[in-house]
């Protein structure tokens, strides 16, 4: 084998590991410009079709710290592959789901599958595939742009897939991609998990925040329809509560922690996590809002849909190249700062919506901005989350930065439609003329879009106070290259 054969095979890789993180972070979105098909056609109700999107996310949210410390100690190419092996199944058995109750539950077992063993694998073998410093900066860059991809081109590819093929190809897509995973694994990566003489696991840690994972995911998903008052809502937070103050108990006692609790230690990985916390609520937040805006006030289909979204996700590609750069030149602290600030600023264009769609021109602005932050920010707080970990924990350091990015979107999602469904109430019960249904609902959005503003300016704090530049890891903490040839 030449010397540049090693080199080019790690880029390979790499490729590889972003198209999972790709079909994953799609998934969480595509499905959004199908609701409306999905519901007409397997004739679901309003709190039916939710849970096509809130299956996912309740599955994938609450095991991604599982599949993390699972991916550490049986192999992270093996969990990769399984975890791409059942996520095409369930992705087939969605795209041929003939009813609601089958569409859900495979959208359930899709979440689980990237949860368990998809996504925290790949961003593991790409730490552990390049080094900290410039080389992971820039494969880290690489990663964020393909999640900007997949978390704003979910219009963009899924709107000409449901108007043209049906609601059924956002799915059906999936399954080439898992087969190509599946078939340059064994080539281009190389097995790696934690070296130890024994696989100790920690069932009770598991069982409890796991536990505590889906409780939380399920109260913020129900809480617009349910009511954050109410006594439903209450009480699944008050279980995540007492769970996890119960796995926090388990944790400083058990032998081989689930979670030990000695990472948070690391201000910059703590930092990070919020930082992408802040950021996954303002993405999902600001996406969910423009899709009700475009669809129940504009009229647009959703080919148009994309096609107003698609700058956006061209700009989310420029952020991130541009952000890898710039962290490794000057440190993630003043990109992810500029990078939240932007999405700020976009997400306050676009409270000048109008009903008439007269201000589209705030709108587009609005969107090209919000890209170029959100491809800047996450590769400032990946970079910050994942600097100075040790490989053997690299697993586990993933899930949580994964974690943190889909129940802060889970979140801002159910506090932004609470909002505008408020707001919009409260516009047209008023006393006096009676106000149009498009104004009141435009009004709704606009004050949405003022909160996913607000979402981000948190993010700006997190990012000005907490993140440094870490320690450097101590050398006997780094594995292999964990490619073929590496």
């Amino acid at each position: 084998m030449s010397a540049a054969g090693p080199e080019s095979r790690r880029w390979f890789a790499l490729a590889l590991l972003c198209a999972a993180s790709f079909i994953v972070i799609l998934d969480g979105t595509i499905v959004l410009v199908a609701v409306p098909s999905i519901k007409a056609d397997l004739d679901l109700t309003t709190t039916g079709v939710q849970w096509v999107a809130s299956g996912y996310a309740l599955a994938f949210g609450g095991l991604l710290l599982l599949g993390g410390r699972a991916a550490d100690l049986l192999g992270r190419r093996r969990v990769l592959m399984v975890g791409t092996g059942i996520f095409a199944a369930a992705s087939l058995l969605c795209g041929l789901g003939w009813s609601g109750e089958v569409l859900i539950a495979g959208r359930a077992v899709q979440g689980a599958s990237a949860a368990m063993m998809m996504m925290p694998a790949a961003l593991s073998l790409l730490m552990a595939t390049f080094a900290d410093g410039p080389e992971r900066n820039k494969a880290l860059g690489a990663w964020g742009a393909v999640g900007g991809i997949g978390g704003t081109g979910g219009a963009l590819i899924g709107g000409p897939l449901t108007d043209l093929g049906g609601w059924a190809w956002i799915f059906f897509i999936n399954v080439p991609v898992c087969v190509g995973i599946l078939a340059l694994s064994p080539a281009l990566l190389r097995e790696s998990r934690v070296r130890s003489g024994t696989r100790t696991y920690d069932p009770l840690g598991a069982i409890t925040v796991t536990g505590a994972l889906v409780m939380l995911v399920l109260a913020v998903v129900q809480a617009p329809e349910a009511g954050w008052a109410s006594a439903w809502t209450i009480g699944l937070l008050a279980g995540a509560v007492a769970l996890v103050v119960l796995f926090v108990l388990i944790e400083t006692r058990s032998a081989a922690p689930l979670l030990p609790l000695r990472i948070f230690r690391s201000r910059t990985l703590v930092g990070g996590n919020l930082a992408i916390f802040a950021t996954g609520m303002t993405v999902h937040a600001m996406m969910f809002t423009l899709t009700l805006y475009a669809q129940q006030v504009l009229g647009y289909s959703a080919v148009q849909f994309g096609l107003l979204t698609a700058g956006m996700t061209v700009m989310a590609i420029v952020g991130s190249v541009a952000g890898q750069h710039i962290v490794t030149r000057i440190g993630f602290r003043p990109v992810g700062v500029t990078g939240l600030v932007l999405l700020a600023t976009g997400c306050l264009l676009l409270t000048d919506v109008s009903a008439d769609g007269g201000l589209l021109g705030f709108v587009l602005a609005g969107l090209l901005i919000f890209g170029s932050g959100l491809g800047s920010a996450m590769v400032a707080a990946s970079v910050a989350a994942l600097a100075g970990v040790a490989a053997r924990e690299s697993g586990l350091a993933s899930g949580l930065t994964t974690m943190a990015f889909h129940l802060g979107g889970a979140l801002g999602i159910a506090v932004v439609a609470t909002v505008a469904a408020a707001r919009t109430r409260a516009l047209l019960i008023v006393p006096g003329p009676p106000v149009p249904q498009l104004l009141a609902l435009t009004e709704g959005f606009r004050s949405a879009f003022g909160v996913a503003a607000g979402f981000a300016a948190l993010g700006v704090l997190v990012c000005a106070a907490l993140l440094t530049r870490p320690r450097p890891v101590r050398a006997e903490h780094l594995e292999p290259a964990a490619i073929a040839g590496g």
